[in-house]
Order: structure tokens, then sequence, then C-alpha cells
């Protein structure tokens, strides 16, 4: 693996290798003292072209707990508001002596771009709605811990598919495990190449809801169109929000997943964002864990350390 910019056509056992070395760099942030010196000496940069909480400092925190050099790319301070190329600027960083990129962009296939560029791994933090590798497999592993596997689950992605590409991401590594996908949401926003994906889709969340595992959340991607489709929040609530009428009629093992950040009261009610069963902040934990997993097998960690 030189790379890690998509999850579609990511063969089964590389999937389930990175999530076995995330569940031993878990066990790591648990020790007194969270860290390794698997990666001393190597820098790592975050060139984020789009706002981030959870990636962007959870890769921050990866890098460090593996003894990594980090260095953050800002655009609000960057001379890309002197009219710098995208090549010019991730070149500039590159030459500062970097050893590995993580890359969001708005721009769908941004990533591709730079590892064309560039001769170091880069990683794809989001690049529009296209892709997010990293999310789907902390979401795999969070799922994985909670049930020991993901052959034969039911997951059902609820919302904005169309801009998401956390749910772009998810179908396909989900799928490759051994999951079956439903994608809930009005048809407006369904992707229009749904019936090539591994996927069923209906606009019916309550006649999924008693047949699934695992209710994965979706935020309406207001900054890419999707609430143009729908009169307001509430009737969009009101037809594929998660309130505690509709977390009632999941089976007692089911769990409700979220990327974040969360509209609490839109796509997920309060009380079900703060349940037991929401691995809301289990998926974040995870996220430092198998960021750790993907920068160690990207840069050649010693695993004698």
């Amino acid at each position: 693996m030189n790379h890690l910019l998509s999850t579609e056509h990511m063969p089964r056992d590389l999937i389930e290798a990175i999530l076995d070395d995330s569940d031993e760099f878990g066990e790591v942030l648990t020790r007194p003292i969270p860290k390794v010196p698997a990666l001393r000496g190597r820098t790592v940069a975050t060139m984020f072209f789009e706002p981030s909480t959870r990636t962007r400092m959870s890769f921050e925190k990866a890098a460090k707990a593996l003894s990594a050099d980090t260095v953050t790319f800002s655009p609000s301070t960057s001379a890309l508001s002197k009219g710098e190329s995208l090549k010019d600027t991730a070149l500039t960083v590159w030459a500062m002596g970097v050893d590995l990129m993580v890359v969001r962009h708005s721009s769908t296939g941004a990533p591709w771009r730079l590892a064309e560029w560039l001769d170091i791994p880069i990683i794809n933090g989001g690049d529009g709605a296209n892709q997010h590798p990293t999310q789907a497999l902390l979401d795999c592993l969070t799922i994985r811990q909670r049930f020991g596997t993901l052959d034969g689950l039911h997951i059902a992605i609820v919302g904005d598919i169309k801009h998401s590409r956390v749910a772009r991401s998810n179908v396909f590594a989900m799928a490759t495990l051994g999951a079956e996908v439903t994608l809930v949401g009005p048809p407006t926003l369904l992707p229009v190449d749904v019936e090539n994906w591994p996927v069923k889709a209906t606009a019916d969340l309550d006649a999924v809801l008693p047949t699934v595992d695992v209710v994965y959340l979706l935020r309406v991607q207001t900054e890419r169109g999707g609430s143009s489709v729908f009169p307001s929040f509430s009737e969009y609530a009101e037809r594929f929000g998660m309130s505690s009428e509709r977390f009632a009629a999941l089976r007692p093992e089911s769990v409700v997943l979220h990327p974040g950040p969360i509209n609490r009261g839109v796509e997920i009610g309060h009380d079900v964002a703060d349940h037991e069963r929401s691995l809301i902040l289990a998926q974040v934990t995870n996220g430092v864990a198998v960021r750790m997993a993907v920068l160690f097998r990207l840069l050649g960690g010693d695993h004698d350390e």
C-alpha cells in the first residue's frame, strides 16, 4: 500500500489487517504513556483545505503517539490567498522535508493529483463528496469491536447519501467485510449511480429499523446543497431523524453511529445521541487508533518498537 485514497477495490485482507493493527494501537493509547517510537524522525503534514475537527486532530494525535513530528497547513494564512496553486503549495510543503501528507479538499480527486505530483504517501482525509477512507475504517473497527464481525450484519446508512463521502467509503468497506447495506433517504438525496453500488435503497426508514443491527446516521450536507431538496429541517427530522420513538423500534442489541458533527434534533435526537448504544464517542476514540495503523503501514514503522 503506497497511498490510502479510497476504500473502493480495497481487498478484504488489507482492511482486516489494518483493523487488527488498530486494535493493537488502541491498546497503546490506554497506557500511562500512550506513545511508541515507531515513527520517530518522520514528519507528517496535515493539509486541510476544508474545516475539520475530528479528522485533523486525530491524525495529529496519531502521528504524535507514534513519535512522528507534525506540520499543519492552514489555508486562511497561506499563500493560497495570493494565488498560489494547489500543486505549488503541495510541492512547497513537500520540499520542507515531510514524509507523508494527509489531504482534505473540496475538489473530488485532489488527493489523487497530489499522489501523482509527490513522491511520498498521500492519505485522503476527504475529497468533496467522493471518499473518506479512514472514516470508513474506524467505523468498521467500531462495529467489529461491538459484534465481533461485520459478516452477516444488516447496516442502514441514513440521510444525505448523495453528498456524503463517508457514505461512499463505508458502503464499499462494509460490503467487502460481508455486511448487507441498505441506503435510506429521499430519492433526491441518493447518488445517480446507486445501481452500481453493492446496496439496496429505500425511502422508508420505519420499515427498515426492526431488521437492522447498525443505523449509521449522516449529517445533511448543507454546504453541498443537501438541504435544498426538503422544505425544512423539521420535516427532514420527521421522516429520517432517529428520534427516541424510532430508537425504541430497534432490536435491543442494535447500535447507532454518526460521523459527526452531529445536529441534535435533526438527524439524531438528544436522548439517542447520549444513549449507551450510541457509539459516536467510540468512533472518535477509534479514529486515533486507525490513523496510527495507517500511518504506521504507509511509513514502514518498526513492528519491534
